[in-house]
């Protein structure tokens, strides 16, 4: 199935299409040496939005048990451990002495953070490998996909949960009614569930084009995840706005009845509405900003190389390869990308084939550009590359256009 043919949240007919971005492979599917001359299994991105509750999406294509083995992790970015760091102590308020429990809790670095303010948790992620390094942080991990029958089994051993969080596990969910279904099975009368995850108000905004891939399969409005909430008698109590991972927002579920919601729920479903989200002419304007995009950054790249300038890119993150591989960006643009995440680093990304190195060769390669792919941490990035810097060196940053900077 390359497309939906009702929208994953509110069930609406026929969501419509604005980007078709072609056929890519998986975007964590990194490749072996060995394997770079192998054809990898492609699917489409076929990018639609739901002109009834906001959410833009695409089909599930991911062959079942991808994520057992999984690449990313949020411990290779400085920012990362402050941001969970803030959201443990508002999780520690809601659940007092209940059991927090977190669904992709991926190596266990909010939940070490929970642990350290002394709460009861306990994680969920289906990648083994994940589970080694949270259990190495002294988080529990029960390894399975969550799903109904899941949630049933720990209600049997573990009570219910006080909190439920997840954040950025939400938008890989392919069947968004069966994992709610084991949400409100678990979750306790009382508690929250707490979803953070990027907005689609914001993808729009900022031409973040690139955060769709087939691992991230909904970039949810708040309007979608209040019609999906309904369909559970769950309500949308409160919701906070924040800056990572490009602007996302954290929002709060409680059993219908049990809350009042702040103004701040009232006020962003304003402006979505406001925003244009259930129009077809704000996703066609996107969609032709992109392409803007496209022309300009090829333009730029192959004006740099034709100064004879070494490029290389910054970050080998999952939406770093929806960008070059439907920009089509190849080895011979960028001679390698640099990550800091050791999982990747003596791979090749997947579809253009560039080899990832460690940040390192940032000093023994010498680029003379580097074209920054993880942009949701440029702060952070431009702060650690001084030495780049202070030698003339200079980031080209694509979105939300492409500019070149200091």
């Amino acid at each position: 199935m390359e497309r939906l043919e009702h929208c994953r949240a509110c069930l609406a007919p026929q969501p419509y299409l604005f980007l078709a971005m072609g056929d890519h492979p998986p975007a964590n599917m990194f490749v072996r040496p060995n394997e770079v001359d192998e054809i990898q299994p492609s699917f489409s991105l076929n990018t639609q939005a739901c002109l009834h509750c906001g959410l833009i999406q695409i089909a599930d294509q991911i062959p079942a048990d991808f994520f057992r083995h999984y690449l990313y992790v949020p411990s290779g970015a400085t920012t990362m451990h402050r941001h969970f760091g803030e959201l443990a102590e508002t999780l520690q308020q809601r659940a007092g002495d209940g059991l927090i429990i977190d669904i992709g809790c991926n190596d266990g670095l909010l939940l070490k953070a929970c642990n350290e303010l002394g709460c009861k948790t306990l994680g969920i992620d289906p990648a083994a490998n994940l589970a080694e390094l949270a259990n190495e942080r002294g988080v529990e991990v029960h390894v399975a996909y969550f799903d109904p029958p899941t949630a049933r089994t720990l209600r049997e051993d573990r009570g219910t949960a006080k909190v439920i969080v997840t954040t950025n596990t939400f938008n890989h969910i392919g069947d968004l009614h069966y994992f709610m279904a084991g949400v409100v099975e678990l979750l306790d009368e009382e508690g929250t569930f707490v979803v953070e995850v990027p907005r689609a108000s914001e993808l729009l905004a900022r031409n973040e084009f690139d955060t769709v891939y087939q691992e991230h399969v909904s970039e949810f409005s708040l309007l979608s995840m209040v019609r999906l909430g309904e369909f559970f008698d769950l309500e949308v109590v409160d919701v906070h706005t924040l800056p990572i991972h490009g602007g996302s927002m954290r929002v709060f579920f409680q059993r219908k009845g049990k809350a009042k919601a702040t103004p701040a729920v009232q006020e962003m479903l304003d402006d979505e509405l406001g925003a244009g989200m259930l129009k077809a002419k704000t996703y066609d304007d996107f969609a032709d900003r992109i392409e803007e995009i496209r022309r300009d950054l090829i333009s730029m790249l192959a004006d740099l190389k034709g100064q004879g300038l070494k490029i290389a890119g910054y970050g080998a993150p999952a939406k770093g390869n929806t960008l070059l591989n439907y920009f089509s960006v190849g080895p011979d643009d960028l001679d390698f990308l640099v990550d800091r995440n050791p999982l990747k680093q003596g791979l090749f990304s997947p579809g253009m084939k560039i080899e990832v190195r460690s940040p390192d060769a940032i000093e023994t390669e010498r680029p003379d550009i580097l074209m920054v792919l993880a942009w949701n941490f440029f702060d952070e990035i431009r702060e650690q590359q001084t030495e780049f810097t202070s030698r003339g060196g200079r980031f080209l940053v694509p979105l939300p256009r492409p500019v070149l900077t200091n």
